[in-house]
This record gives C-alpha cells, structure tokens and sequence, in this order.
C-alpha cells in the first residue's frame, strides 16, 4: 500500500516557518515526506534538511518522495524526543526551523493490520514504532480499571468514559481483549443507543485514547517542546500542528511560558527571578484550516497550527 497522507495547513505551515535557502530544517514527525518536499525545494547546495520519524514504512516512503533531493536529506529512524541526540551525531549544533505534525497519518490508519482503526477488524495493536513492546492489546487487557478510566476520560474525552471502562473490564473478565472489532463490539454497547445515531462513530474517542497512551504521545510532545526551541537559531521557527485539544493547549502553554518566563508577582516593579524569554508566539490565535481544506480532507477538521520564533 502506497504512503498516502494529505499533509494538512500546508501552505500555512511552510509559509510560517519563512524557510531561508541557505538554513537547516528538521521536520520532527516525516510522514510520507509532505511538508518535507516543500521545505526542501526551497534549500539552495548550502541548505539541510533532516526528517525524524519512528515508523519504518514512513521512512521508506519519505525516502522515495524525496530522493531527487538526496544530497541535502539525512533520514533518521528515531522519535522525535531524541532531536537533540539525532542532531548532535550529525554535527547540527543550531537549526533555523522544525515542524511537528502530530496527526496519525491517512497510512497508519488505513493499513489495517497497525490497529489504529475502528473501521476493520485486527489485532490490537496501535505502536507507531513496530520495535516498542506495549501494544494497546496490553492496555486494555492489563491496565488497572481505574487507569483505563483515566486515558478514555482525558485522552478521549469521552462523557462516557465510566461507562465504556465497566463494560470493558467485565468482558476481560470472561476472555481477553484481542482484536479492535471485539472492542469495537464492547464500546458501542456501553453508549446508549440515541447518542450512537448523533454523536459520531461510538469508538473514536476510545481509540483515540488508547493510541495517545500506547505511544506516550503527550508526554513525548510535553517533554520535548523546551529542547525543540533551544534547538532554534536566532529567528528560528517552530510550527506545530496539533489535532487535539490536549496536545494544543500543551504547545499553547509551553510557547507562552517560553515566551514570558517570568516567575515573579505581577506587582513586581523589578524582575528578581532571572528567567529571561526566548523568543515570541507567533500566533497569538491558531491558525485554522480554510473551509476549502476541510470539504476535501476531512481529516483536518480539528488541525490547529501553532509558531514559535526564537528571539
């Protein structure tokens, strides 16, 4: 199966990161090379450009996409938490942009035996990186009662969260959990019926919660954020496209504290704390795909973009 992915706000993206020909650019999460292409078809013989991505068939896919550009690429198998390491052993102490993408691509979705999706039924699966151990089979078979409720709730959002989590404790009970259409089964049973006609595909918000644990993918994006702008060269950029509303309020907070520091009371006619900014939010609101981007790819709908310039 090709990697198909539309990358989304791609003309926002690649017009906030001011891409300079001459700069090295990382782009944090590769994918099928999307937003890559355009950055590196900008670079002149002096640009880089260095692509992360923890999936193999992500990799193999960039790689094609971009091998007309080969003298000026480096590809690295890693995620993107480890920039700093990839970077040094590369020799990049400083970098002039980096984009995150941190929506699951069209790809992992689609190739049903990953087990991202609700739509086939598969093993339960739901690892970005094929080497990890921990599989959503594991989640919901192992994890305490309580702390299954805790993911479907916040992760997920779900108001049905006490509900789904009952429903999937007594059914492990009787056999294990193994593939998505068993849970598929067991989530739309503990929605009621009415809510299943209105609100949405019963097992997304589950699914959803399930893949953000298996793969860390908040505290990745919340311990990485700090390293990602001390990273960034003078008028450096960071954009990063969120897709749900606890990743963007992560990258929402860290870029404001980044910003104003500050730890002293708002009376303080001097600052005595000593920390000092690193730049400026560039969107004071997110940047929105336009309604056009939204009738052809439906999956942008909740896509938020977010700038970050080093000072």
């Amino acid at each position: 199966m090709d990697f198909n992915h539309t990358s989304v706000l791609l003309n926002e993206t690649i017009e906030n990161l001011e891409v300079k020909p001459g700069g090295i650019y990382v782009d944090g999460t590769l994918g099928g090379g999307g937003h890559a292409w355009h950055v590196v078809s900008k670079l002149n013989d002096t640009g880089r450009f260095v692509g992360i991505d923890q999936d193999a068939a992500a990799i193999e896919a960039a790689g094609n996409r971009l091998s007309e550009f080969a003298d000026k690429v480096t590809i690295v198998r890693s995620n993107y938490c480890n920039m700093q390491e990839v970077l040094t052993e590369l020799g990049i102490e400083k970098v002039d942009g980096i984009v995150l993408d941190l929506g699951v691509s069209s790809y992992q979705l689609d190739t049903i035996e990953r087990g991202f999706s609700y739509k086939y039924d598969t093993d339960l699966d739901m690892r970005m990186d094929q080497r990890q151990t921990l599989t959503a089979k594991e989640i919901v078979n192992e994890y305490p009662e309580m702390e299954l409720f805790r993911i479907i709730r916040d992760y997920g959002e779900d108001k049905f969260a006490k509900n789904i989590v009952k429903h999937i404790v007594n059914a492990r009970k009787e056999k294990p959990i193994t593939t998505t259409g068993e849970l598929n089964e067991i989530i739309k049973a503990a929605i009621p019926a009415k809510m299943r006609v209105t609100g949405g595909h019963p097992s997304k918000k589950t699914f959803q919660a399930i893949r953000i644990e298996c793969n860390r993918e908040l505290e990745v994006l919340k311990d990485s954020l700090d390293m990602m702008i001390d990273l960034l060269n003078p008028q450096g950029r960071l954009c990063i496209i969120t897709f749900h509303s606890l990743e963007d309020r992560i990258v929402k907070s860290a870029f404001r504290k980044n910003e104003n520091p500050c730890t002293c009371p708002p009376g303080f006619p001097v600052c005595t704390c000593g920390n000092v900014s690193k730049g400026k939010v560039v969107t004071k609101k997110p940047v929105l795909p336009s309604v056009e981007e939204m009738e052809v790819n439906k999956r942008s709908k909740s896509a938020k973009l977010r700038v970050f310039e080093k000072g």
